[in-house]
């Protein structure tokens, strides 16, 4: 039976939204699915990419700019255009969602193929914007739809088809040589025939999740004929008025999103660091290979980083099932803080490992953390942002990750190369060191609503 439509734009709608059941929330968040896969392709192999096409280690992090960049520039103005956008039949976030699908698959294909780093850089820039114009809008599809006690069964449900998605991906480039026999070897200084036959699987998943939540969920439409006037009463229409709304949601901040804000600034940091260099530094650290010397051993050393880093998703996966329980003993605020610690201690113990079968328990560690990052910010965020202004609002918080990494994409490759001396593991453990400092400036200033509003 479907639920009835929802009031989207009065403090009535939160109240009056139906509850919906488990495979009603399933199908909603299932397209996560598709995105996390290809986003975790991307993560766990653009700077092995880099690397095979000839970059150095203190290139890494301007090279990974694209992802912060578009993130920054796409994700508010998608949220701002879905905020004002209804189809009577596609809704209002599944257009991006689909749009976005296509264009990803698409770079997916295109990516394993570039033949130089230029090439590599400027389909990295064409990827993320495509990832971001559908991941965003699935963060305030939860919000949209659910209420306030079922927003955090939603994005729990978005961190285990996360973890879910990571934990295939980062497998994929193994299984594909040990069962299907693809070679992990390349030619001509190229891209391995596994991380490319990855790359085009990630594509058709990609589309094919996407697919699945635009044609197996709905959205309800607004029961108010004027909703669009109204918003566009505040600030006008067109793209001054987008540049009105987002510079003054911006100032405009509600409270309890400025100290998650400070939070987010301090964890995403910790995590890019661990994008860009934990799979190079196990490769070149623990297992001696190197790129231009030991070309096998140290594909070996990726691969089992990206088997590594599947453990984590898969303990994401799993977490993400049981933060309803510690969200009942502990709150969110105090679940998000101990994850938080428990992931930092394990980035941070990397550097200690000479033994590769250890980085699974680390990476195990790290994975309770990212569970919750995925799901707890924004399940603490959601009530506090208007009901009419949730798809800006959520694009914005977006800012307090991409900040961080713009930052460290232009500033820590001189700081790699002069302080650390290019030494992989050390960035990772700082890493370790940021999260750690997030989750007690989280156990400090974020603040609790009421236990009758927790599960």
């Amino acid at each position: 039976m479907e639920p009835s439509p929802i009031v989207l734009n009065t403090e009535q709608a939160i109240q009056s939204k139906p509850r919906f059941n488990f495979w009603q929330i399933w199908n909603m968040c299932f397209g996560f699915f598709g995105i996390q896969f290809g986003w975790s392709l991307q993560m766990n192999n653009m700077s092995a990419i880099y690397e095979y096409l000839g970059a150095s280690a203190e290139q890494i992090p301007g090279l990974w700019l694209a992802a912060p960049m578009t993130g920054l520039i796409v994700q508010p103005i998608v949220g701002y255009l879905s905020d004002r956008t209804w189809h009577p039949r596609w809704g209002r976030r599944r257009p991006y969602f689909l749009v976005g699908a296509i264009l990803s698959s698409l770079a997916l294909f295109i990516m394993p193929n570039a033949s130089a780093i230029w090439m590599a850089a400027g389909t990295l820039w064409i990827l993320d914007s495509c990832i971001n114009v559908s991941m965003e809008p699935f963060r305030a599809f939860v919000a949209d739809n659910l209420n306030e006690r079922q927003r955090p069964f939603g994005y729990a449900m978005q961190s285990m088809f996360i973890g879910a998605a990571a934990f295939i991906a980062g497998f994929l480039p193994g299984i594909l040589v040990n069962w299907f026999g693809v070679s992990r070897t390349t030619t001509g200084g190229g891209i391995p025939q596994n991380i490319m036959w990855s790359f085009y699987i990630g594509g058709i998943m990609f589309l094919a999740a996407v697919l699945y939540t635009v044609f197996r969920s709905r959205e309800y439409p607004p029961t108010d004929p004027n909703w669009r006037q109204r918003l566009d009463a505040q600030h006008g229409s067109g793209v001054g008025g987008a540049i009105k709304e987002i510079t003054s949601s911006v100032l405009h901040m509600p409270a309890q999103m400025k100290r998650l804000a400070l939070v987010q600034f301090l964890t995403w940091p910790g995590l890019f660091l661990m994008w860009f260099y934990y799979t190079t530094g196990v490769a070149r650290d623990i297992f001696k290979g190197d790129p231009d010397t030991s070309n096998e051993i140290y594909t070996r050393g990726i691969e089992h980083a990206n088997a590594t880093s599947s453990i984590l998703n898969l303990v994401t996966f799993l977490f993400s099932l049981t933060l309803f329980f510690w969200v009942a003993k502990l709150g969110k605020k105090m679940t998000h803080t101990f994850c938080l610690l428990i992931g930092g201690l394990g980035l941070f113990s990397v550097k200690y490992i000479s033994d590769p079968s250890i980085l699974y328990v680390a990476m195990s560690m790290v994975g309770i953390a990212w569970a919750s990052i995925l799901s707890m910010p924004y399940s603490m965020l959601a009530g506090h942002l208007p009901e009419n202004k949730i798809g800006i609002y959520m694009g914005i918080f977006n800012f307090f990750i991409v900040l961080p990494e713009i930052i460290a994409s232009l500033f820590f490759g001189k700081f790699m190369e002069n302080v650390l001396h290019n030494d992989r593991l050390l960035a990772v453990q700082i890493g370790g060191g940021l999260l750690m400092a997030a989750g007690i400036v989280c156990a400090l200033i974020v603040k609790e609503k009421t236990t009758d509003e927790l599960l």
